[in-house]
């Protein structure tokens, strides 16, 4: 089956939606298929055009099999509402035409968009209505209910009804995938055909990220002589809840056994390091290579994972994916009965979003209970194992995409 798939993240991107992308597309030219990708130039998560793709328009490669196709966009340094819809709507300006073309060229059987971008589905739909191609949408988080919750849209008024008019209309295709059971009900609920949604999950790699049973060479190379780590690993984005780590290290100064470690970079790390300044058991640290991630996973004693109030349904954080596989025991901030806290259920503590006092109780709790923190962290790899396989997910999937058998053929003019 000739396949095109359409999103602005893509490889060498180590973190977020663009390990996904790629590991999709390399699954599918694996089983057989004849892939080709429609993506931006990379730039997250720091926000930041990669140097290495820096000028000169397009550019077309072969990686792992897959012709990739990057594309230049907008990226703002400070990704404000307004700005990151220039972001997505300069990707879609660029996409809509090279996709038409690469359909008029050599017409795919199937065209799959990632979401976000939403406004980049509007391409993805035209270029599908035209070849006659099937079309699958797979949506990684209801970017507008997020913008919502984040603050980023505000919920009511003349915007915000268009931009549910938009989603709804872009909404509609052959299939549509995401990440959760809760967001597959949350489809269903908006009036999409059950038949028509697939859970297709992010995954772990669980055969790389073993859990450690010795000390990670990071804390040699980073300095930390305390005996536990209380992790966050992944982007520092604004309306994410993790001044809320900044405010647990605050009220646990008093524990000299405990360091916390934020790793990443994003357009909130200035403003968390500020917020920190004073605090002697909290540092930063630079996003790892992704040859690190086992050792970056396995330096924590426990994991941290944000989340503020309102977004638990509307996206699953990818970070946890690697957090369980490591068999480390997880401190979220979730809703009861939220997609986020029912995954984390069993495998560590969920206390209420923008509570600090209730966060720092159950980091603290995990450090002093040995037993506990040794159960949660073998049941958090077992759930791995059993839940977020890559090979597992992506064997699934490909059967998925198998029998969504292409349309008759149709001229294109």
């Amino acid at each position: 089956m000739k396949i095109l798939i359409l999103g602005i993240n893509y490889a060498p991107e180590p973190v977020g939606i663009g390990p996904y992308t790629t590991g999709l597309a390399q699954s599918l030219v694996e089983a057989g298929h004849e892939v080709r990708v429609v993506c931006g130039k990379p730039y997250y998560p720091a926000w930041k055009a990669d140097p290495a793709f820096a000028g000169g328009g397009a550019r077309r490669s072969v990686e792992e099999g897959v012709q990739v196709i990057r594309l230049p966009h907008y990226v703002p340094a400070h990704p404000s509402g307004a700005r990151r819809l220039v972001h997505h709507a300069s990707f879609t300006a660029y996409a809509l035409p090279m996709l038409l073309g690469e359909i008029l060229r050599d017409r795919p059987d199937l065209i799959i968009g990632i979401a976000p971008s939403l406004i980049s589905l509007t391409a993805g739909r035209i270029g599908a209505a035209l070849s006659g191609a099937r079309y699958w949408i797979h949506l990684q988080d209801f970017e507008v209910e997020a913008a919502f919750a984040t603050g980023l849209l505000a919920p009511t008024g003349v915007v915000a009804r268009l931009a549910r008019r938009f989603e709804g209309w872009n909404l509609k295709a052959d299939r549509i995938s995401t990440i959760s059971p809760q967001m597959c009900r949350k489809l269903i609920e908006r009036g999409i055909s059950p038949e028509r949604v697939i859970e297709f999950r992010n995954w772990a790699d669980i055969d790389r990220v073993r859990p450690l049973q010795r000390p990670s060479v990071l804390r040699e190379q980073w300095g930390i002589d305390r005996p536990h780590v209380a992790l966050y690993s992944g982007n520092i984005a604004n309306k994410q809840g993790i001044e809320i780590i900044v405010e647990a290290a605050r009220l646990l100064t008093h524990r000299r056994d405990l360091m916390f470690a934020i790793c990443g970079g994003g357009p909130n790390r200035a403003n968390l390091m500020a917020m920190a300044e004073g605090l002697d058991n909290i540092r930063f640290f630079d996003l790892q290579p992704v040859e690190l991630l086992p050792e970056l996973v396995g330096l924590a004693t426990v994991h941290l994972l944000p989340q503020i109030a309102g977004a638990a349904d509307l996206l699953l954080p990818s970070k946890l994916t690697n957090m369980l596989a490591s068999g480390r025991p997880v401190v979220a901030t979730a809703t009861a009965g939220t997609s986020l806290a029912q995954e984390v259920e069993g495998c560590g503590l969920a206390t209420p979003p923008g509570d600090a006092a209730a966060f720092a109780g159950a980091i603290a709790q995990l450090i002093d209970d040995e037993p506990a923190r040794i159960a949660f962290g073998a049941a958090a790899r077992a759930r791995a194992e059993e839940r977020w396989s890559k090979r597992a997910i992506l064997a699934k999937l490909e059967r998925d995409v198998a029998a969504l058998a292409p349309r008759p053929a149709v001229a294109i003019s």
